[in-house]
């Protein structure tokens, strides 16, 4: 199974910060890829919101897969440092 290497905390708050800033989010910056390398560690507390809303799934997730694996993976994310 592919994985990346980038942690998901920081994948969250890199996309976070990119529709903040893009122009292709709610941003005006053409090319926010440089300043979205800057300022992403300023949406880490929203990522860690988002994963812990996230940490139970709904049904239609639930249906999809293993839920006990899901709360783990989860779990695993939440208890890791940022960084």
């Amino acid at each position: 199974m592919p994985t990346s290497a980038t942690p998901a905390i920081e994948r969250i708050a890199r996309v976070l910060a990119g529709r903040q800033l893009s122009l292709n989010g709610e941003g005006n910056d053409p090319h926010a890829a440089g300043r979205v390398d800057a300022t992403w560690q300023e949406h880490v507390d929203d990522a860690y919101a988002i994963l812990h809303t996230l940490r139970e799934p709904d049904a239609q997730m639930a249906q999809a897969g293993d839920v006990t694996v899901w709360r783990k993976m989860i779990g695993a994310v939440l208890e890791r440092p940022a960084g």
